[in-house]
């Protein structure tokens, strides 16, 4: 059975609004056995949104639109449903009389513009919101279904997960989408994909979806199924023939973050670690404490951009700085030693570099990053050269840093290196 999402609203044309519903909305559809087989953003005008409705529905079994259900004159969705498909609208007055109840909770009286949220079309089930005014409506036509859900996330996710997916599942469609998701770091997407492709060949009914962002590597194969048993047995099979072939490269086959891995790791180990950084500017400590429990091994860390803060809080020593200047390997160690040292953790990161676009030299350009980890026998330097904007830079050396500390645990012999 195939489904269509249609994003209203003029807004999500523009560079200022991300359409973050459609992810959302396909990962539900796809739960329950629906295959989304077309997305659309479209703006508020009528006839625009007619023919994306009208498309819609000459494709898909089921479609479902978020937005432009509110109470103002461009919110155009209702009627112009409505009007495809040659029913009326009326006003509905249990869900006017909730709509002034929810102004009332909250000492206000309502104003006569939200009586246009009351507007029901004719033959559809309105689909109560316990978040928000306007109502989602559900409506059959000519063997399709047609969900209309409101554009504000809170309000869709709730009214999907309470309203629309239960009726969904009464469908009792055959088949399912099983799916895993890979993380991979220490290699580029075309790496990875050169690893794996021999693969996919010999799983025929499995697809594989790789994504690269500076966070490392995703991998996701899925697998359309009736058989639950053999879906899972056979993707299964596939992540670890994957798993091989990726090697130490490998973070996680269940979708893991690497920052969830690490803190796994230092939780295991009871092992604790502190940050010194300089072009990271608290990314990583920001990706360290971003889990939840981080305060049992993240003892903290400082943000030392000039030469000064470097000696004062990482006891990095000025001479040193004098001599090798704050972007080197010397320094990157020593950042890490002190920050260990100060803080009394197991671990000590040194991060500094050029992010650039400005501070380069011809001896050392933009993309020259040093990061070190310490522990009690002393430190170990990893020097990077990245490509890539300021923020690319930044987010691939935290990256880097925080796979020192997974590689060493997971390879003492050479995990600090």
């Amino acid at each position: 059975m195939k489904a269509e999402i249609i994003a209203v609203g003029s807004e999500l044309l523009t560079p200022f609004r991300l359409d973050t519903n459609s992810l959302f909305l396909t990962s539900e559809l796809n739960q329950v056995g629906l295959r989304v087989a077309h997305k659309a953003v479209v703006g508020d005008a009528p006839d625009e949104m007619c023919t994306s409705f009208r498309h819609a529905l000459d494709r898909a079994d089921l479609v479902v639109s978020s937005g432009g259900l509110g109470p103002t004159d461009d919110d155009r969705t209702r009627q112009t449903v409505a009007d495809l498909l040659g029913r009326k609208l009326y006003l509905d007055d249990e869900v006017l009389q909730s709509i002034r109840e929810r102004f009332r909770r909250f000492g206000r009286s309502m104003p006569q513009i939200n009586e246009r949220q009351a507007q029901v079309i004719e033959g559809a089930t309105i689909l109560k919101n316990p978040r928000g005014t306007a109502p989602g409506l559900w409506i059959e036509s000519r063997g399709k279904i047609i969900i209309l859900l409101p554009g504000v996330p809170s309000e869709l996710r709730a009214l999907m997960e309470q309203e629309v997916k239960p009726r969904l599942l009464k469908l009792k469609l055959p088949e399912r989408l099983y799916t895993r998701e890979l993380r991979i770091t220490g290699i580029f997407e075309s790496d990875v994909e050169q690893r794996v492709s021999p693969l996919y060949a010999q799983y025929p009914d499995t697809e594989t979806t790789i994504l690269a962002a500076p966070t490392g590597i995703q991998l996701h194969p899925r697998m359309w199924s009736d058989d639950p048993a053999k879906a899972e047995a056979t993707l299964d099979e596939l992540v670890r023939r994957m798993s091989v072939v990726l090697g130490e490269h490998l973070v996680s086959t269940g979708g893991e973050s690497l920052e969830q891995v690490v803190a796994q790791l230092l939780m295991e180990n009871h092992a604790t670690v502190a940050v010194a950084e300089s072009c990271t500017g608290g990314l990583l400590a920001e990706r360290l404490t971003s889990v939840p429990g981080s305060s049992a091994y993240f003892l903290g860390g400082v943000v030392c951009y000039s030469n000064e803060l470097k000696t004062s809080m990482a006891g990095v020593p000025p001479e040193l700085i004098e001599a090798k200047g704050a972007v080197s390997p010397e320094v990157a160690l020593a950042l890490a030693s002190g920050i260990r040292k100060r803080t009394g953790a197991t671990l000590g990161l040194g991060v500094t570099g050029i992010a650039g676009p400005s501070g380069a030299t011809p001896e050392k350009p933009v993309g020259l990053v040093h990061i070190a980890i310490a522990d009690q026998r002393g430190p170990q330097e990893s020097p990077l050269q990245l490509p890539g904007d300021r923020e690319r830079i930044r987010q691939f050396s935290a990256q880097r840093a925080l796979n020192l500390v997974r590689r060493y645990f997971l390879f003492p012999a050479h995990g600090r290196a």
